[in-house]
């Protein structure tokens, strides 16, 4: 009727709770009784007592509206709990008190207090108020009064907001969770939440808006996006994952802090049939702040790819200026015949001679031709040589050809010169070092397809059960791009593949280059200067851009299985290198692309074999010691007697022992005691012997250093003995190679530095730990950091992009080290 005066909103609620409470029924527990948010209601049931409470409220168009509800009771009687039933439009919640939760070996823990959240109604696209009700029925079996209390409140600040910290306490038996809308102008947010205390341990998920919540230890990780927490743990959400553009953050306590690398009380040890209260809480504070957008992508991309570009302008500008200079001494005539030029016909052999001991394989000084003396700068021999009679003995009777050309008398020789080691064919030993190039591009591909299908596998699991507790990222600085959750950890490698690809270009320059002289019969590169050989450096190119492939594979999703690929191309590379500086001046004893591979794949097992047993089995340690200091030996022993001692003529020797005659036995005694103790005074061979001392010594001390501690990072311990032992070869190669008053040009002297502070720079950021698979994903996560570039790479990928170029340099001293001898004759170039 017009003028009549619409009913008040109290009086609505109550007809409301009156219809509710006649469709009831008419028992003397089943009347609920009207409820009041905010006040505590207390009372006791039994069997044939039970207490029903109904709330009823007002919801406001486009509102969402929380409520929580909170129940205590006194009882510790694990036989006759109180149970709790909340019933609402939509679904129902119900619990126990006390509430039980259940640990590791059959451990319980019981809470009396107990709160939860109710799952949110949906806002509904109705323009006028609703009316909602919720009934909380409160029943026990006991056969005597269980007292209770009850407390139904609305929640404020159910709603977080974007920058703003919010502060607030939760427990095992007290989960929160609240609701997060994205703004307009906000793609991906990062869930940054914080607590003073590393325990207890706790939960951090991100659950789409569907009832039920589950926000209990048991049943948290049904659904969402989880991670175990200690003092920090961050979570990026992006707007395309949420269709509805919101989401719940639900925070829950464990009861045990196993999962966060804690442990139980000493008193709980040892009794696994009690149940235990100890009401444990924790306080914790969120913050959601925006990500980076899209167009941060973009930079980060034209970042990385012209960074490492402008390595490929500078080696262009470089090429370019060697060229004009060339060009310019041609056309001046400073590299006419009558000058020396590198263009003469007529080549220069070798000479089978030795006068004096020390000029083995001398240049003749006049040519076949016309008898016109070759300017070379000439060169003594080095400091600490002497002729005594015992080198004048060897010269009168070492004349005839076939004592000459024996090997073995050759390199047990007091100083050798690289003539004495460059007598094979150069073609057959470029070939050789040429199975260096393709058997690596072979390894490559058989290693790296099955760990790209582990890797996508590992991405998918994390993607599909939301645990992020897999990977070991910086999740302070993890953006995400498709499927991949750490984009750029993955796009920092680009430059290890470019690098690498640029260090192949150049190699396959001077190849090119080498080619041509040789076709020109240039005398300066048939018999001066270090042979070229570029099957080791095409190998070093190819384990460059295999790093940086291996690398980005095991950013996927990095944890303590994998790591194994990051490392495995980087004991090749060290190797390499290694290999690459003793072939420098010894190119016809280097060991063959077949025993170096078969021993870097030893060398990968053994890592394989230590991630599986070396944490804590002591006979690995004892094993693997045992195994480096024999190899360490046996090694050193190859190295000083160049090549003529051989293991397996030993071990045959002692195997047929039995059947041979004393008289082997004698020489062989007599042997040791011309070659060990008469020479222990003054070694045979002192810059080798001062070489592999240290060496040795360096061997030892990580073998006993590996034994006391056994670190659980394994591949990192193999690499740091690669490292350290790469490390030591160089720095004596220099320093014999400037002992022997070589010089070092401008360019590898700048590669040089450049290598030390580009190191140095790299290994700065390497050592700023941002994550550690050594501890519990929880704990790592507390050395999680934000962004320092770009606010897109982090410190780990800024090392990333050091280490690169720092390799490539490396490369390139290697390279270009010895330019500085290519007008030397190779009886000139002593060996060391």
């Amino acid at each position: 009727m017009a003028g009549r005066a619409a009913p008040a909103p109290g009086a609505l609620l109550f007809a409301l709770l009156c219809a509710a409470a006649a469709a009831a029924g008419g028992g003397p527990g089943d009347n609920p009784a009207p409820g009041a948010f905010g006040h505590v209601y207390r009372g006791a049931v039994n069997i044939s007592s039970e207490r029903v409470y109904a709330f009823a409220y007002r919801s406001e168009p486009g509102q969402v509206d929380a409520v929580r509800v909170y129940v205590n009771s006194s009882s510790e009687n694990l036989q006759y709990p109180v149970l709790f039933v909340v019933r609402q439009q939509k679904g129902v919640l119900s619990w126990q008190v006390p509430l039980i939760f259940r640990g590791l070996y059959q451990r319980t823990y019981n809470y009396q207090e107990v709160s939860r959240t109710l799952c949110p109604s949906e806002p509904t696209p109705e323009t006028r108020p609703s009316n909602q009700i919720i009934f909380v029925d409160v029943a026990s079996m006991a056969p005597f009064n269980i007292a209770y209390e009850l407390l139904v409140t609305k929640l404020e600040n159910f709603q977080l907001e974007t920058n703003k910290a919010f502060n607030f306490t939760a427990s095992p038996s007290q989960p929160q969770y609240f609701l997060y809308k994205f703004p307009q102008d906000v793609d991906s947010v990062i869930i940054n939440v914080v607590s003073d205390a590393a325990y207890p341990c706790s939960v951090v998920s991100v659950q789409d808006i569907v009832c039920p919540v589950y926000d209990l230890d048991h049943n948290v990780e049904f659904n969402g996006v989880y991670q175990s927490m200690t003092k920090q743990a961050a979570i990026t959400v992006q707007r395309k994952d949420f269709p509805g553009e919101q989401f719940f953050v639900v925070f829950v306590i464990k009861p045990e802090d196993y999962a966060c690398g804690g442990s139980v009380p000493s008193s709980i040890h040892g009794n696994v049939n009690r149940t235990w209260n100890l009401q444990q809480t924790k306080n914790l504070q969120v913050t959601i702040v925006p990500s980076i957008n899209k167009s941060v992508y973009v930079q980060a991309m034209f970042f990385s790819f012209l960074s490492f570009l402008s390595f490929y302008l500078g080696s262009v500008v470089v090429a370019f200026v060697h060229y004009i200079r060339v060009q310019r001494k041609a056309s001046a005539g400073r590299l006419s015949p009558e000058h020396g030029s590198g263009m003469m016909t007529s080549s220069h052999p070798i000479s089978a001679s030795t006068p004096e001991g020390s000029s083995y394989g001398a240049i003749d000084e006049s040519s076949s031709s016309g008898g016109r003396q070759l300017p070379s700068p000439e060169r003594g021999p080095p400091a600490g040589s002497d002729t005594d009679s015992s080198v004048e003995e060897e010269s009168d009777f070492d004349t005839m050809p076939e004592i000459e050309s024996d090997k073995n008398i050759i390199r047990t020789k007091v100083f050798l010169y690289l003539s004495d080691l460059s007598r094979k064919d150069r073609r057959i030993v470029s070939k050789k070092y040429k199975i260096y190039f393709w058997n690596i591009i072979t390894i490559a591909v058989f290693y790296a397809l099955p760990v790209i299908q582990l890797v996508i596998t590992y991405q998918t699991v994390v993607n599909v059960t939301g645990n992020q507790d897999i990977c070991y990222y910086n999740f302070l600085c993890a953006h995400p791009l498709g499927v991949l959750s750490a984009f750029n950890n993955i796009l920092s490698n680009v430059g290890h593949m470019m690098l690498g690809f640029l260090f192949l270009l150049i190699v396959l320059r001077r190849d090119i280059l080498h080619r041509r002289a040789m076709e020109m019969k240039d005398i300066y590169t048939l018999d001066y200067g270090i042979p070229k050989h570029f099957g080791l450096f095409y190998a070093m190119g190819i384990a460059l851009m295999m790093e940086g492939v291996l690398s980005a594979c095991y950013h996927v999703c990095p944890n303590y299985s994998n790591f194994q690929f990051d490392t495995s191309f980087m004991y090749m590379i060290a190797g390499l290198c290694m290999l690459k500086l003793y072939q420098t001046r010894h190119p016809d004893i280097n060991a063959s692309a077949y025993s170096a591979y078969a021993s870097f794949a030893v060398v990968i097992s053994l890592a394989v074999l230590g991630v599986v047993f070396g944490k804590n089995d002591m006979w690995f340690w004892v094993i693997f010691s045992m195994i480096h200091v024999l190899a360490s030996l046996a090694l050193s022993t190859q190295i000083y007697y160049m090549g003529r001692f051989k293991i397996g003529d030993v071990l045959f020797w002692l195997l047929s022992f039995p059947l041979t005659d004393m008289g082997i036995f004698r020489r062989a005694v007599m042997v040791l005691y011309t070659d060990c103790i008469q020479q222990c005074s003054r070694p045979m061979y002192m810059d080798r012997m001062v070489l592999l001392i240290v060496g040795n010594l360096v061997n030892w001390s990580f073998a006993i250093f590996g034994l006391v501690y056994r670190p659980r990072d394994f591949a990192s311990y193999i690499l740091g003995i690669f490292i350290c032992n790469l490390l030591l070869y160089l720095a004596f190669y220099i320093i014999m190679k400037l002992r022997s008053s070589e010089k070092l040009l401008p360019i590898p002297m700048f590669c040089i530095v450049a290598t030390a502070v580009v190191w140095a720079a790299a290994l700065y950021f390497f050592f700023q730990t941002l994550s550690s698979w050594e501890e519990t994903p929880a704990e790592s996560r507390e050395k999680n950091r934000p962004c320092i570039l770009l606010g897109f790479f982090d410190d780990h990928d800024v090392w990333h992009f050091l280490s690169a170029a720092a390799l490539f340099f490396s490369f390139l001293v290697l390279l270009t080290l010895d330019d500085d001898l290519d007008t030397v004759r190779r009886d000139k170039i002593p060996v060391f």
